[in-house]
């Protein structure tokens, strides 16, 4: 048949060939040629559904995982593996990220969350847990025989980029180790910690948290203001997953650097649930060349999923509130509710809407992954589960129609961008950059 017969006329390379298929034919990217008559000189190469359905099947998201760089700016395996030691160079399934399936799925800049509960800043050993987390990574590194690499530069991930190597670089989920001194900010920016988020589940010294009641400071402490200009100046990113929308904007508006949320996703799919950010906030985030990373998490993505969260959360408050239920009966409520009642797991193309939302309000610069691996228990989606799971997002990328190098940005250069443009501004103050593929 006509409609059937080879259209490459012109001998240009498969691979180039598939590139332009991709780019012409996304409308909804807006990368559809503006003119009829510039339509009409492409269409010569124009395939065929058939061929552009085995051209794009012939690509392996696999080996593409494997041969860019993904950057995931938030894993809290550090907290976990200190609360049940796990073997996380050779591989342990109790976890949802180690050094085999880091390689299987193509990850190679996981950042490690150095994640200090609210209450070690109650009982003043936050400092301390903070430190003994750092310890842990770097023992990692050390023991790996360089599988594991630190990484304390955005530089550092471009040199060490290899598909058996996988680099930590470091960042600071609370920030109660800082105890109100800047010294403080300092000795952890030596000991690596390239981004902080001010705050966690509890409104702290710095910032009011989003899950909390109790906004004490009405966004950012004094001493909170103060610190966002000396982080500026150290070259330290700051992260706005986790605060009150009042300190989120307060820091925008502080900030003289892009800024970071690395484990957030939208509200515009789940109203109400103030931990996502709202359109206005990602529209700002990217008109000051910020960038939010999606967080993977069910209950961040899937209306259905925070529901189920919500009820659960209520029905268990319930059943305990007259305090006669022991530990023990708890804990079979709770095992029993979710047989009962199933979460309902999203997927991956729940992932992908929030960032192609995010696409379209900032811009496809400003968006990237920050999973929160072994920080939710489990409630990661369908596709999703675990660190090897990564090509299943570049499939769907592709999928929707973005081309490799827009995937790319997704994947892992937009976050660098950010990393590059915070640590340009810190040298120019007199702090360049520590690396470690320069020591």
């Amino acid at each position: 048949m006509r409609g059937e017969e080879p259209v490459n006329q012109y001998n240009i390379n498969e691979k180039f060939l598939v590139r332009l298929q991709t780019f012409l034919t996304i409308s909804t990217r807006r990368l559809c040629l503006s003119s009829a008559l510039q339509c009409v000189l492409f269409a010569p190469i124009v395939l065929t559904s058939s061929q552009a359905n085995e051209l794009k099947e012939s690509k392996d998201p696999v080996a593409f995982a494997r041969q860019n760089v993904i950057v995931d700016s938030h894993i809290d395996t550090p907290t976990a593996n200190y609360f049940s030691p796990r073997d996380v160079l050779a591989g342990d399934s109790s976890v949802l990220f180690d050094y085999p399936r880091a390689v299987e799925g193509g990850l190679n800049a996981a950042f490690m969350s150095i994640y200090i509960p609210p209450a070690r800043e109650d009982d003043g050993t936050a400092y301390e847990l903070a430190n003994t987390l750092i310890d842990q990574v770097e023992g990692w590194a050390r023991e790996s025989d360089e599988r594991f690499r630190l990484a304390t530069c955005a530089a550092d991930i471009e040199a060490q980029f290899d598909p058996n190597v996988v680099s930590l670089p470091l960042g600071m989920e609370n920030g109660g180790p800082i105890e109100g001194k800047f010294t403080n900010v300092d000795h952890f920016f030596k000991r690596g910690i390239r981004y902080i988020t001010l705050a966690h589940a509890r409104s702290n010294h710095i910032s009011d948290s989003s899950y909390d009641e109790n906004e004490a400071w009405g966004g950012l402490s004094p001493f909170g203001k103060e610190l966002v200009p000396y982080l500026n100046d150290v070259g330290v990113m700051i992260d706005i997953s986790h605060l009150t929308d009042n300190a989120a904007w307060q820091v925008l508006k502080l900030s003289k650097v892009p800024v970071v949320a690395t484990h957030s996703s939208l509200r515009a799919f789940i109203p109400g649930f103030h931990r996502n950010m709202s359109d206005e906030m990602v529209t700002a985030l990217g008109k000051q060349d910020g960038i939010i990373m999606i967080n993977f998490g069910s209950s961040f993505v899937s209306q259905e999923a925070r529901s189920w969260t919500e009820s659960y959360s209520a029905a268990v408050e319930e059943y305990s509130a007259d305090g006669s239920k022991t530990t023990d009966e708890i804990r079979a409520y709770r095992e029993d509710y979710r047989v009962q009642h199933p979460y309902p797991f999203a997927n991956v193309e729940s992932v992908v809407d929030h960032i192609e939302r995010v696409i379209d309000l900032a811009g496809i610069d400003h968006v990237g992954l920050g999973s929160d691996f072994d920080g939710l228990g489990p409630t990661l989606p369908v596709g999703l589960k675990d660190v090897s799971d990564f090509p299943n997002l570049v499939a769907e990328l592709w999928k929707r129609g973005y081309s490799d190098a827009q995937v790319r940005k997704i994947l892992g250069e937009n976050f660098l961008n950010v990393w590059q443009a915070v640590e340009t501004y810190a040298t120019k103050q007199g702090n360049p950059p520590v690396c470690q593929t320069a020591l």
